[in-house]
């Protein structure tokens, strides 16, 4: 079930790049409709994984709460204008966000990890690192932080 939904990630992140590269463009003959870029990106994948609802669920929370969202990205990285984000850490984080902070189905660090991993994987050399700091920061100053998690965290990392 975990790689089912880390690919299911992967195309949630795939349509919301696709959907803001094609809306950046401003190009009237190009169809910038998401939901038929995610029944596309879906389908080519279809044979792979089970879980379009968790895909759909994606990208359609962060379709809806793309403002909101960006309003915690501005504070958490204030050398870098949201427009100056490169596209796909700005989709990595968006959909990390969501997991995160909105939905708030998976545990915070599975969260954090998935969208280091999609950053490691999509993104460029310093991308991880980017998302990281990002996601650490605006999770560290949320009311959901839990700084005992930490503490378990370090306290394993050290018993090996």
């Amino acid at each position: 079930m975990a790689s089912n939904r880390h690919l299911g990630r992967v195309v949630a992140l795939q349509t919301l790049y696709e959907y803001d590269f094609r809306k950046s463009l401003q190009l009237p003959e190009l169809k910038n409709d998401i939901d038929e870029m995610l029944e596309r990106n879906i389908e080519v994948y279809a044979s792979n994984f089970e879980e379009t609802d968790f895909v759909r669920d994606l990208v359609d929370g962060v379709s809806k709460n793309q403002d909101k969202i960006d309003e915690m990205i501005v504070p958490a990285a204030p050398e870098w204008p949201i427009e100056q984000i490169a596209k796909i850490d700005k989709a990595v984080l968006r959909l990390s966000l969501y997991e995160l902070m909105i939905k708030r189905e998976v545990p915070p660090k599975v969260a954090i990890n998935e969208a280091v991993e999609l950053a490691k994987a999509f993104g460029g050399d310093n991308s991880s690192k980017f998302v990281n700091g990002v996601l650490g920061t605006i999770y560290r100053q949320s009311d959901f932080y839990e700084p005992e998690e930490d503490t378990k965290a370090s306290k394993q990392k050290d018993a090996k």
